[in-house]
């Protein structure tokens, strides 16, 4: 599980209350991302941002044989996780922030929307997006641009 530290938060102030030891119950993921029967052979498109990485890291880990591309999108380079669970062929890093270097990934200078724009997606692949909801919304229209069914895409909006 991936958790991100935001000032306001409801969720963050509640742990920054836990001590070391502190029994804690988590509930869930209670999303619907899956890899459907049959699927397993298709070409997968996965777009995050920030801790939204997270049910990809179960994907490719439950299923190293996928045909997959991951773009995960961040401010800075300390904020890729486990980028190295995908090999550099299959991982792109989006970084929007000034500071754009990062040792063994392949780097993209903006965010995961204008990477989509500047290359294109075919519209057989599978696409699947986690993070915030204006990264979602903007990159569902990107892909129907593209001519990506809206079968084809799959969505965990998470803020």
């Amino acid at each position: 599980m991936l958790v991100k530290e935001v000032e306001e938060g409801t969720v963050s102030r509640d742990l920054r209350r836990c001590q070391a030891g502190d029994m804690l119950v988590v509930d869930g993921p209670h999303g619907s991302f899956c890899i459907e029967p049959g699927t397993a052979s298709e070409k997968f498109l996965f777009i995050a941002t920030g801790t939204g990485i997270s049910p990809f890291h179960c994907l490719a880990l439950s299923h190293p044989e996928l045909d997959s591309k991951l773009l995960h999108g961040v401010r800075a380079p300390l904020e890729l996780y486990d980028h190295e669970l995908y090999g550099p062929e299959r991982f792109i890093a989006c970084i929007s922030g000034s500071e754009r270097r990062a040792a063994g990934v392949r780097l993209y200078a903006g965010r995961v929307t204008s990477y989509l724009r500047e290359n294109p997606v075919e519209p057989t692949r599978l696409c699947y997006l986690c993070g915030n909801s204006d990264m979602i919304y903007e990159c569902y229209a990107i892909l129907r641009s593209c001519g990506v069914p809206p079968s084809r895409i799959f969505a965990e909006v998470y803020f």
